[in-house]
C-alpha cells in the first residue's frame, strides 16, 4: 500500500498546495485517491464564465447529415497557445475544452504509483513531463528532442503498439489503404502533431461492437480518406479495452462507436475538441468532415506554423549575430592577444640587450680595473726592482758597462759591479718598462750566449761580460 506521507507529498507537488493539513483533509474527503483528489483542484480551478458572457456552452447537434456529429460553438484556441478566458465570435470552428485525466497525462496508472513509491523527487520529475508535453511555452520545440520517457517503453506507448500490430492483422499493413497510427502514447502522438504543426485524428477502436469490422474496412482503410488522413493529420489509434484508450473514450465522452475525432493541444492538462464523429460513417461523410475541420482550423495552424518559423528565423538570426559578435570578439581578443605578446616580446628584447649591455659595461669596467691593477703591479714591480739595484757605480776597473738593445731599436746604457749577477741585468731591463712582454731572454752575438734561467745567479765577470758589454731583447713568445 502507498504510504500516505508519499500520497501527500505527490499531492502537493502535482497541486502547488504547500498547506499539509489542507492537503490531508482534500485527501481523506476523497478517500485518498489521488486521482480524483487531483481532479477536484483542476475542475474547481478552471475558468468559469461570467453570467452575462456571450460564450455559448458545448452543445451536441444530431440533425440531418450531421447525425452523430458533436461540435460546440466558440473561438477557436491559438494553436499551441493557452486558449483565452473571453471568447470572441471565432470563424466558425467548433470546439470545446476536454480535461484529461492525470493518469493519462502522466502515462498510466502504473507509472503514477511508481513515483508515489519514489517519493517527492520522483513526482517533481513526472510533473515536469507532463506539464513539458501538455504546456505549450515558446521553448517547447527545443526541448522536444531533449524530452525522454521516463522509462525505455512506457505502458500508455506498449498499448499504442500492440493495438498497431492488431490493426495491422485484421486490416492489412500498406500504409496507402489505412491510415498511419502511430505507435506512441496519446500525449506524445499530441506533443507529435503539435511539433508538427497538424490536428490530432484519435480513432477508438470497440472490438466488440459490431459495427467496428465494416467501418474499419471500408471507411478507415478506404485509400481516398487513409491518404488524406496520413497527410493532413497525425493519427492516434486505441482500444476501449486497454487502459487508455478506455481513459480517453471516458475523457472524450464517446457514446457511440465507431468514434473518430479531431483535436489539438490546449494547456493546462486539457486538450481542444475540434470534431467529434460517433457511429459508422461512409468514406465520402468522413472526408467531408475532416476537410471542413482542416479548413477551419487552417488559419490557426497558419499562424502557429508562421509564429514558429518566426520564432526560429528570430533564433536563427540570433544565433548568426551571436556567432557574428563572438567571431569579432575573438577577433579582437586575437588581436589584443598578438599585441600583447608583441609587447611582451619587445620588454623581454629590451631586457635581453640592457642585461647584455650592463655584462658588457661589467666586463670592460672589470677588463680595466685588471689592467690597472696589473699596470700598478708592473710599476711596483719596476720601482722595487730599480730599488733593488742600488745607485749606479761610477766608472772604474771592477766596473761593466752593459749596452742594452730592445726590439724596437731603443737602447738602454747603464754601469753594474762587476760581482753584479745576471739577475740584477734582468732586473734592469724589467726596472725601465719598456717591454710589453715579460717572457723575454738577454742574448749576446758574437759569441751568441743565450743568458737564460740557468746563469741567473752568475756574476758578469763570471759570464765573461766584463769589463763591458752588449746584450739584446729577444722575446719567447
Amino acid at each position: 500500500m502507498v504510504d500516505v506521507a508519499d500520497k501527500l507529498a505527490y499531492f502537493q507537488a502535482i497541486t502547488g498546495l504547500e498547506d499539509p493539513d489542507l492537503c490531508t483533509e482534500i485527501l481523506a474527503a476523497h478517500g485518498w485517491d489521488l486521482e480524483l483528489a487531483i481532479s477536484s483542484i483542476t475542475s474547481t480551478n478552471t475558468t468559469t464564465p461570467p453570467a452575462n458572457s456571450t460564450t455559448t456552452p458545448a452543445v451536441a447537434t444530431s440533425s440531418g447529415d450531421d447525425r452523430g456529429v458533436t461540435r460546440s460553438s466558440s473561438e477557436p484556441p491559438r494553436f499551441g497557445a493557452p486558449e483565452r478566458s473571453e471568447a470572441a465570435a471565432g470563424p466558425g470552428l467548433a470546439w470545446k475544452i476536454v480535461t484529461l485525466p492525470i493518469s493519462v497525462i502522466s502515462g498510466g496508472l502504473g507509472l503514477i504509483s511508481g513515483a508515489i513509491g519514489l517519493g517527492l523527487w520522483a513526482a517533481g520529475g513526472v510533473l515536469s513531463y507532463s506539464m513539458g508535453m501538455v504546456g505549450l511555452g515558446s521553448g517547447s520545440g527545443r526541448n522536444s528532442e531533449a524530452s525522454a520517457r521516463l522509462v525505455p517503453l512506457s505502458a500508455a506507448a506498449s498499448e499504442a503498439m500492440e493495438f498497431v500490430a492488431a490493426f495491422e492483422r485484421d486490416y492489412g499493413t500498406t500504409t496507402m489503404t489505412r491510415p498511419n497510427f502511430v505507435s506512441q502514447g496519446f500525449m506524445d502522438a499530441l506533443q507529435r502533431s503539435r511539433n508538427e504543426f497538424k490536428l490530432l485524428f484519435v480513432y477508438l477502436h470497440s472490438p466488440d461492437h459490431p459495427d467496428t469490422p465494416l467501418f474499419c474496412e471500408r471507411t478507415l482503410c478506404s485509400e481516398a480518406l487513409a491518404a488524406f488522413v496520413n497527410e493532413n493529420f497525425v493519427a492516434w489509434g486505441g482500444s476501449i479495452r486497454a487502459s487508455e484508450g478506455f481513459k480517453m473514450s471516458n475523457s472524450l465522452k464517446a457514446s457511440r462507436f465507431p468514434f473518430c475525432a479531431v483535436v489539438m493541444a490546449a494547456t493546462n492538462q486539457r486538450i481542444a475538441l475540434l470534431q467529434q464523429v460517433e457511429g459508422p460513417k461512409s468514406p465520402e461523410e468522413m472526408l467531408t468532415i475532416l476537410q471542413k475541420v482542416l479548413e477551419e482550423s487552417a488559419p490557426v495552424l497558419v499562424a502557429g506554423r508562421l509564429e514558429a518559423e518566426e520564432r526560429r528565423t528570430n533564433t536563427r538570426l540570433r544565433e548568426e549575430q551571436d556567432a557574428a559578435y563572438q567571431a569579432a570578439l575573438e577577433a579582437d581578443q586575437a588581436r589584443e592577444r598578438q599585441k600583447r605578446e608583441e609587447q611582451e616580446r619587445l620588454e623581454r628584447e629590451a631586457a635581453e640587450a640592457e642585461r647584455k649591455r650592463k655584462e658588457e659595461e661589467e666586463a670592460l669596467e672589470r677588463a680595466a680595473r685588471e689592467a690597472a691593477e696589473k699596470e700598478a703591479a708592473l710599476a711596483r714591480m719596476r720601482q722595487e726592482k730599480a730599488l733593488s739595484l742600488g745607485d749606479e757605480p761610477e766608472k772604474g776597473p771592477n766596473v761593466t758597462q752593459v749596452l742594452v738593445r730592445f726590439p724596437n731599436g731603443e737602447r738602454k746604457e747603464r754601469r753594474f759591479h762587476s760581482t753584479s749577477t745576471i739577475q740584477s741585468l734582468y732586473d734592469y731591463v724589467d726596472s725601465l718598462g719598456c717591454l710589453e712582454t715579460e717572457n723575454y731572454s738577454l742574448v749576446s752575438n758574437f759569441p751568441r750566449v743565450v743568458y737564460g734561467p740557468d746563469k741567473l745567479s752568475s756574476s758578469l765577470k763570471e759570464a765573461g761580460l766584463h769589463p763591458q758589454a752588449s746584450l739584446f731583447v729577444e722575446s719567447n713568445s
